[in-house]
């Protein structure tokens, strides 16, 4: 199929769209939604147990927040229930793969991910989770803000996947 420089050069624009938690949070110069992706994948290639589908699992990691270079990083504070934002995302993500060569591969493994139906969609949560609790210490220095809130989901999970050596309080 025709490769669509266009959208290849839109879906790169993730690489310019801070993350809007960090933002909320008073912090300036903070990190891209493509550079979150990419920590994601860095700890999912690294901590991925044994028994799951690494490869999966890291091609999820590169596409999991895709959707986010049309509608934007939406968080639990922008008044949106989880059942719009998926629906808002999936849509984006619908019109998205309908113009990639793997579009379709991309789609499923964004549902895979959002439905948290797989083994590798709920250890790529942890990832995804544990990439921004990691991220908060770096903030944390350059801040007064307590940034803890940001460690709290991947506290638990890190308990629950055994790497609680990953985060200190």
């Amino acid at each position: 199929s025709l490769m669509p420089r266009e959208t290849f050069i839109e879906i790169l624009g993730l690489k310019d769209l801070d993350r809007a938690g960090w933002l909320r949070s008073g912090l300036t110069n903070v990190e891209s939604v493509a550079a979150h992706s990419w920590g994601v994948a860095f700890l999912a290639f690294h901590l991925c147990p044994e028994e799951l589908d690494r490869t999966r699992l890291l091609e999820m990691a590169i596409c999991h927040d895709v959707a986010e270079v049309k509608v934007g990083d939406i968080t639990p504070h922008d008044g949106i229930s989880p059942e719009e934002k998926v629906a808002v995302e999936t849509k984006a993500m619908l019109e998205i793969s309908s113009k990639l060569p793997r579009g379709r591969e991309m789609l499923e493994l964004y549902k895979e991910y959002e439905a948290g139906v797989s083994p590798e969609a709920r250890f790529l949560k942890l990832c995804d989770k544990l990439d921004m609790a990691l991220q908060s210490y770096e903030y944390q220095n350059r801040t007064d803000v307590d940034l803890s809130n940001f460690r709290k989901t991947a506290n638990r999970l890190v308990v629950e996947y055994g790497f609680p050596y990953l985060l200190r309080n």
